[in-house]
């Protein structure tokens, strides 16, 4: 898959570069040259000089072939902005935006922008959001019997009671990652746009929960 994304500070560079590693193609806009630096002699991936939300410097970088986007420059303004012109402008599903002020991740969720707020900043969050390609085990017991994971869930599940999922995934959800902040769901809690679900399960059942979580509810499958 290939990847775009604005802003080679620290979090940019190794966000990029662990991209690489996991043989994507990747993408790095800046208004600064030389902060392309940071990425290092041995980057194979595209070196683009310009604002990150301009569609013609995002097309450059091969947002138009892109699975996923990730604005991570220094200002909460132009990661929201870049991060919108990416998900409305060129379609990309996959879009996560850094913030600064956790006030503001609220106001962003709403336009279904997941975010990042600095104090929780990992490598490994950004990736979550960028490639939810599966179960990531966060915990397993030492018998490797079972594991808390979290999964991606298909939109399709927006709207829906936590409880319904469980019931059709036959797993319980542990807890809830809504606007930044970890939330144990009751029977009443409904799913909404960019909440992260992590699951506790079987380690051997990992595939069917990957489905029923990724099919939608059995309602509204063809």
């Amino acid at each position: 898959m290939h990847v775009v994304i604005m802003g080679c500070g620290r979090v940019g560079a190794e966000l990029a570069q662990a991209l690489e590693q996991q043989s994507h193609t990747v993408a790095v806009v800046d208004q600064d040259p030389t902060a392309f630096r940071r990425l290092g002699s041995g980057f194979g991936g595209r070196r683009v000089s310009g604002v990150g939300f301009d569609q013609d410097t995002l097309r450059e970088a091969g947002i138009e072939e892109a699975g996923a986007f990730a604005a991570v420059s220094s200002g909460d303004n132009s990661n929201i902005i870049a991060a919108r012109v990416a998900r409305e402008m060129f379609g990309i599903e996959h879009v996560a935006a850094r913030i600064y002020d956790p006030k503001r991740a609220e106001v962003y969720q709403r336009l279904g922008i997941p975010t990042v707020a600095t104090v929780r900043w990992t490598a490994d969050q950004m990736l979550r959001r960028l490639l939810p390609s599966g179960a990531e085990p966060l915990w397993r017991d030492p018998s490797g019997g079972v594991q808390l994971a979290e999964v991606h869930t298909s939109p399709d599940w927006v709207g829906h009671r936590v409880s319904r999922l469980q019931e059709e995934a036959g797993v319980r959800v542990a807890f809830l990652t809504r606007v930044g902040e970890a939330m144990l769901p009751t029977s009443e809690t409904v799913l909404q746009e960019g909440d992260l679900v992590h699951v506790m399960m079987p380690c051997d059942q990992i595939a069917q929960v990957e489905a029923a979580f990724a099919n939608g509810p059995e309602e509204g499958r063809s």
